[in-house]
């Protein structure tokens, strides 16, 4: 016989109260129309679910909720001291030569003032180069075409944050 219950990091996550479960979404992703949309789904019986309810939510994002959600990304290349999470994300960055993290600077500056936002893309598993190439691929979009590009980097940023908060709730139990 087959259990029907979630796995224990996911159950964890469905049991926890609502101002912590927000808070943990938050981590995730800034936006709080995704967070609340996410919280309103709870219990998921599965990280799949979990996963689908991310990439509808994300998909409703509004253009504000979409601008609230990339204000909580700092520049690639540029994590605070506090950002453990975003330095790990942008470890592609962290041994880049000087010339490169100052051809990034240039590059995060270009396309700030080309489309009025950070730039964002999934850096998981990305080198410095990759991650530089890329923005100077972007940088030629029109800002309709940009605008999708950044939904579907953000829902691979979700993913990937709701796994690791899901297995980070597995580890506490083990």
């Amino acid at each position: 016989m087959t259990s029907t219950s979630p796995p224990p990091g996911l159950a964890r996550f469905n049991a926890l109260e609502e101002r912590a479960a927000l808070a943990a979404l938050h981590e995730v992703c800034a936006s709080t129309a995704w967070a609340r949309r996410l919280l309103a789904a709870r219990p998921y019986p599965t990280a799949d679910d979990l996963y689908a309810a991310s990439d509808a939510a994300t998909a409703h994002l509004t253009a504000a909720d979409l601008e609230e959600a990339l204000a909580g990304h700092p520049p690639i290349g540029r994590p605070g001291p506090r950002d453990a999470a975003f330095a790990r994300e942008q470890s592609g960055m962290a041994g880049a030569p000087d010339g490169l993290r100052a051809e990034m600077l240039e590059l995060n500056l270009a396309y700030r003032e080309r489309f009025g936002r950070v730039f964002l893309v999934c850096a998981t598993g990305r080198t410095g180069e990759q991650l530089r190439d890329a923005v100077r691929e972007r940088l030629g979009n029109t800002p309709e075409r940009e605008r999708g590009i950044v939904r579907a980097e953000l829902g691979r940023i979700n993913r990937i944050r709701l796994a690791r908060l899901v297995d980070a709730e597995e580890d506490r139990r083990t």
